[in-house]
């Protein structure tokens, strides 16, 4: 798996996935603390502000907004915030909001304030993404915005056409149909000229540089050393050291460390696995050598980190939405 695959690999699950209906004026205040979301027109204009960055959206557009610090969505720019979304879609009003509509649920996966709204918004949030793609979301400007022309726009219709619909299995389909947005958009991002992908991922393109990553994302089971790598490469212990640090700022066995305790701790949060069996899939001979290079690299214990992060089941859209 690569840190992009990452996306998709573990899956969203249970994303939260909610249709929003709305006449003007009407302005949302969004803290959830979700580390990724993703806004998406099906008619009207939306005005996206978080602070430093603003954007208005328009149907065709998605916007790939970075959490966890709240932002706000609105008819415009000048609309108070009437309603504030915490943690698990709990709903609460504003002072700003007095006098304005009320805003409530809708239907299954819809929420709103009036049911004809000449406003309707899809928001797609990831409570989770996997721990492996941290450092290429950590390079993703706080707001992205892709407009029709630079990315399948095609796919909020799918959720559309689905977001409504009761059928067995539902939610997995909504999970998948997000998926396909997120990496379409980030990929789409990462290939725009003013963006600053992580070295790893420019490296990626480096004939030497590349081979050695494609072994450690796909392997990182497996005994690496610098030699291994550089015989794959095709090239020179020195070589490979040399030019794997110049392209990725880190030396080969730092990188391979970091990506191994990356992947133990998406398989931490996101799985029941053993500790034994997480240290024997990333690359480690025991549970306590798993341990060791965790509290030194990250100062926490993998336990720790398994008991203190895995998120909790939060409320979903289609069992009464934002309350």
């Amino acid at each position: 798996m690569d840190p992009v695959g990452g996306l998709l690999d573990p899956r969203a699950q249970g994303a939260f996935i909610l249709r929003s209906v709305l006449s003007a004026p009407w302005s949302i205040r969004i803290e959830d603390e979700a580390p990724l979301s993703l806004v998406a027109v099906v008619r009207g204009s939306v005005h996206i502000d978080m602070g430093v960055e603003t954007a208005t959206i328009v149907p065709g557009d998605v916007a790939v907004v970075r959490g966890p610090e709240p932002y706000t969505v609105a008819d415009c720019a000048t609309t108070a915030p009437q309603v504030a979304i915490g943690p698990e879609q709990v709903c609460r009003p504003l002072a700003g909001g007095a006098g304005a509509r009320p805003m409530g649920p809708l239907g299954l996966r819809s929420w709103g304030n009036d049911p004809g709204g000449a406003t309707m918004l899809l928001t797609g949030t990831y409570h989770s993404p996997a721990e492996i793609s941290r450092s290429l979301l950590s390079a993703l400007p706080a707001l992205v915005v892709l407009r029709p022309g630079e990315w399948d726009s095609g796919l909020v219709e799918h959720v559309i056409r689905e977001v409504d619909r009761d059928a067995p299995g539902q939610d997995v389909v909504l999970d998948r149909l997000l998926d396909l947005i997120l990496i379409t958009a980030v990929r789409t991002w990462l290939a725009r000229p003013e963006a600053h992908p992580p070295r790893w991922y420019s490296a990626q393109d480096d004939p030497i540089v590349g081979a050695a990553l494609t072994c450690i994302h796909a392997r990182p089971d497996q005994p690496w050393t610098v030699a291994s790598l550089a015989a794959e490469a095709r090239c020179s212990r020195a070589a490979l050291a040399r030019r794997f640090t110049d392209l990725v700022g880190v030396p080969p066995m730092t990188y391979l460390t970091e990506w191994r305790l990356s992947c133990a701790a998406d398989m931490l949060v996101r799985s029941d696995a053993t500790l034994e069996t997480i240290a024997r899939d990333v690359g480690y001979a025991s549970p306590f050598a798993l341990s060791a290079a965790f509290k030194r690299v990250r100062g926490v214990a993998p336990r720790t980190l398994r008991t203190g992060i895995r998120p909790g089941a939060p409320q979903r859209a289609g069992s009464g939405g934002v309350s």
